[in-house]
């Protein structure tokens, strides 16, 4: 007889999530259907003790009742690298010293346990860098800590959007249209805020007709939607008032995903989340990605069939 599959989620407090959009909550429900123990905890309950890593969890079920969602049984200590078979890495960023010491702590037990996404690889694949790699599928960008770089830029492009490099859910994104007298006063205030680099790209008018988020599992193309910016605004997360609606994916989208693909499945980066804009993938999502319900909602393709399916074929690889 199988072994009951074992799964702890380190995530943001279960007892918050929204049951009709939230990913996490969807990854623990299919987990649960096919018959897992699914325990969760936060980030804040991860130790590292003389060699050991545990975390204080609470065994919970899920079930779609509103009010009644997660039923959390009593805490306990769950050594992750013996007591489970499956981490899940969810918790939201920002993507700070924190949530690197918790990917640096969760390597350490990545030979035992199967750690996704791989904490290696989303310590190292910053999600505005991760892009990089691939110039060529990426609108003109910038990264910069250098005036002048900035101003050059902001000259050749005119229009460009500048923000935070480590930043998340569409928070602190600005456009500055040519001339905008707003410019100096934007940078200082970035450069005051932290020691970092900014991210500057040429402004893409065709983000008014919305931002695909694209979903991949193991490197493949599983499907996606469109989160269409509110009237008069140019970002478009859902966290910032962005509408998901369904949209067929182009050539282009497919040509992109088939580009990163082999390098998603190489860093172990099971479930990740691209952000499309016109002919241009913006960023490349792997700390805690989400779009599933939209997903299913607009095209009935279930993301979680194809994630637990990856899952289960890289454990038996490790039997």
């Amino acid at each position: 007889m199988a072994r009951t599959l074992r799964v702890a989620v380190q995530m943001d407090p279960i007892a918050s999530v929204d049951i009709d959009g939230d990913t996490s909550f969807a990854m623990i429900e299919a987990a649960q259907a096919r018959g897992a123990q699914v325990w969760t905890y936060g980030p804040a309950d991860l130790s590292y003790d003389e060699g050991r890593i545990f975390a204080r969890a609470r065994p919970v079920k899920v079930s779609r009742e509103r009010g009644n969602h997660a039923r959390e049984g009593d805490l306990v200590e769950l050594d992750l690298r013996t007591d489970v078979d499956v981490v899940l890495m969810r918790q939201d960023p920002p993507f700070d010293m924190a949530y690197i010491t918790a990917a640096h702590l969760l390597e350490l037990i990545s030979n035992d346990t199967l750690v996704v996404n791989d904490p290696e690889w989303v310590r190292s694949s910053p999600e505005k860098l991760f892009p990089l790699l691939y110039a060529d599928l990426m609108p003109p960008t910038l990264i910069s800590r250098d005036e002048a770089a900035i101003s050059a830029f902001r000259d050749r492009h005119k229009d460009i959007i500048i923000k935070p490099l480590y930043g998340n859910g569409g928070a602190g994104i600005f456009l500055l249209r040519e001339g905008d007298s707003n410019y100096a006063s934007l940078l200082e205030m970035f450069f005051a805020i932290n020691r970092e680099p900014v991210m500057a790209q040429a402004f893409l008018p065709e983000v008014a007709d919305g931002d695909k988020r694209i979903l991949l599992v193991d490197g493949e193309l599983v499907g996606g939607f469109n989160r269409v910016p509110q009237k008069g605004q140019t970002r478009s997360n859902m966290h910032v008032g962005g509408e998901a609606k369904p949209v067929a994916l182009s050539a282009r989208d497919r040509e992109i995903c088939a580009a990163i693909g082999p390098e998603l499945k190489r860093r172990g980066l099971l479930f990740v989340g691209i952000d499309v804009i016109g002919q241009y993938m913006t960023e490349i999502n792997v700390t805690s990605p989400t779009g599933v319900q939209e997903l299913k909602r607009f095209t009935g393709i279930d993301t979680m069939v194809p994630f637990w399916d990856a899952i289960e074929r890289r454990l038996k690889a490790r039997a």
